[in-house]
């Protein structure tokens, strides 16, 4: 029987622009990190940031990931982000159910930034 999700893994090529990524840029909470792994969100279900070491993974990078983000000020996050130098799939707009915006990591994988 299943008890829980233990992680979500998005796999990029670049590590070393992925930590300043995840851990600079966007402020995740680091729960670990070792030579191809990070692990942000301790606690709970964690997002994984993993090296892409196979042919089968590196095809995974760079894609949409479904994931979102709830972010507090989402105004000021995103214009910080994009003075970071962050790319923007979607601009910050209103929709329906709040603001929302879509950003990229360097390897062009795309997290939903979300207020609510």
């Amino acid at each position: 029987m299943v008890e829980a999700m233990k992680n979500v893994v998005v796999f990029v090529r670049d590590f070393e622009a992925a930590k300043r990524f995840y851990k600079e840029q966007l402020r995740l909470p680091l729960s670990q990190e070792g030579m191809t792994m990070m692990e942000f969100f301790p606690g709970g279900t964690t997002l994984g940031v993993a090296l892409a070491l196979t042919e089968e993974a590196r095809a995974l990078a760079g894609r949409h990931t479904g994931i979102t983000l709830r972010v507090k000020d989402i105004d000021g996050f995103c214009r910080a982000l994009s003075e970071q130098g962050a790319r923007f799939e979607q601009p910050l707009e209103q929709s329906p159910w709040g603001k929302m915006a879509v950003v990229a990591d360097p390897d062009g994988n795309l997290f939903a930034l979300v207020d609510r």
